[in-house]
């Protein structure tokens, strides 16, 4: 336990957290829980909905990646928890012909997904929060915590947690490729935008809360990789001075294979697009050409202190593995091609209405 403030604000549980903030209001909150097919009935998923039960947010938006014969089944499972939840088919045909009238058809993924809510949450609310279903370890006061900066005037809210299970270190792309590679960038660039990027605990937690105002003009990668971009518009809006960052204290989650395209492996690729595209943004142009060897050997120093901390809690811990990882993820050190963010809502080409009656399964109609 440690109580170190550095670049921004840094809220820490020292024991009673979840006291301090029982009272944080939620009445004018709307949450945004994206999920896919896999999370129809899981464990997980369930959990985060019940422990949202006990938050009584204003709005609850869950936007739904499901195939045509399983979206009627998953919108009444979603519906039938006491929440004012809005299922958003994310893939629907009319949400489909909606962003290719747009202009907007090309991919889709996560970072889609929670865009597509955005819009109608930020219409909502005054007050927005945004997390995975994915964690076994949620519970209902993660959004109290998240909000808690807000409350106090800060108007972007990260969350930070250990991943630490059975005995092992996990958070292995931002702990192998994320940390690592802006630490390289660090040392060759003086530009405050890198300073920022550098200055998260778990710059890849799903987990933050904004205000409607910042929420509205994030401009959201369609796949992986939402996570860095949002702090690319959260550091132009509200930089150093309007940022905190939030224990939240320990998390499980589902863990990915490495290897091929739906792994850890393909998402880097997805972070690496979304970071080199914010700082494109700033007018960082790294060498693109010894950058790959600088990193790998900043890695590997990395692994070297995660080895040691692992030791020092009687962890299993595979040097071999975490340097295998930090060659694959090497290969996804290259410039950005065409920007294919979203666009902010603030610029958006049709209104969140829209999207709403677009996106609707029919069991909502």
């Amino acid at each position: 336990m440690e109580y170190v403030q550095e670049r921004i604000a840094t809220l820490h549980d020292y024991g009673d957290a979840s006291a301090a903030t029982r009272d944080v209001a939620t009445d004018d909150v709307s949450v945004v829980v994206p999920m896919t097919d896999r999370e129809h009935a899981s464990l997980a998923a369930e959990r985060v909905l019940v422990e949202l039960e006990r938050v009584d947010p204003a709005a609850v938006f869950v936007p739904v990646r499901s195939p045509p014969d399983r979206i009627e089944p998953f919108a009444a499972w979603l519906t039938s928890f006491s929440l004012p939840i809005r299922v958003l088919w994310c893939n629907a045909p009319p949400v489909e012909e909606l962003m290719a009238d747009a202009g907007l058809a090309n991919g889709f993924g996560k970072g889609r997904d929670v865009w597509l809510a955005l819009g109608p949450a930020t219409t909502a609310t005054d007050r927005v929060v945004v997390h995975d279903a994915d964690a076994r370890s949620y519970e209902a006061d993660h959004v109290r915590r998240l909000l808690a900066p807000l409350e106090v005037g800060f108007s972007f809210s990260k969350g930070y947690y250990a991943r630490v299970e059975e005995d092992r270190l996990y958070g292995r792309l931002f702990r192998l490729f994320y940390e690592p590679l802006v630490r390289t960038l660090a040392d060759a660039h003086e530009e405050p935008i890198v300073d920022y990027l550098g200055a998260f605990r778990y710059a890849l937690a799903g987990e933050f809360a904004a205000t409607a105002d910042l929420a509205e003009r994030i401009r959201a990668p369609r796949s992986w990789g939402l996570e860095v971009a949002t702090l690319g518009d959260a550091f132009d809006r509200v930089g150093f001075s309007g940022t905190a960052q939030v224990d939240l204290g320990r998390h499980e989650h589902d863990h990915r294979a490495v290897a091929g395209g739906t792994g850890l492996e393909g998402m880097s690729h997805e972070v690496a697009t979304a970071l080199f595209s914010t700082l494109a943004d700033h007018g960082v142009d790294p060498d693109y050409g010894s950058l790959p060897d600088r990193y790998r050997e900043r890695g590997r120093g990395l692994i070297e202190r995660y080895a040691a901390d692992a030791a020092f809690n009687g962890f299993t811990f595979d040097r071999e593995a975490e340097r295998e990882q930090v060659d694959r993820y090497a290969a996804a050190i290259e410039p950005p091609t065409a920007d294919r963010r979203l666009p902010a809502w603030t610029d958006a080409p049709f209104h969140p209405e829209t999207v709403l009656a677009a996106a609707t399964p029919r069991t909502d109609r």
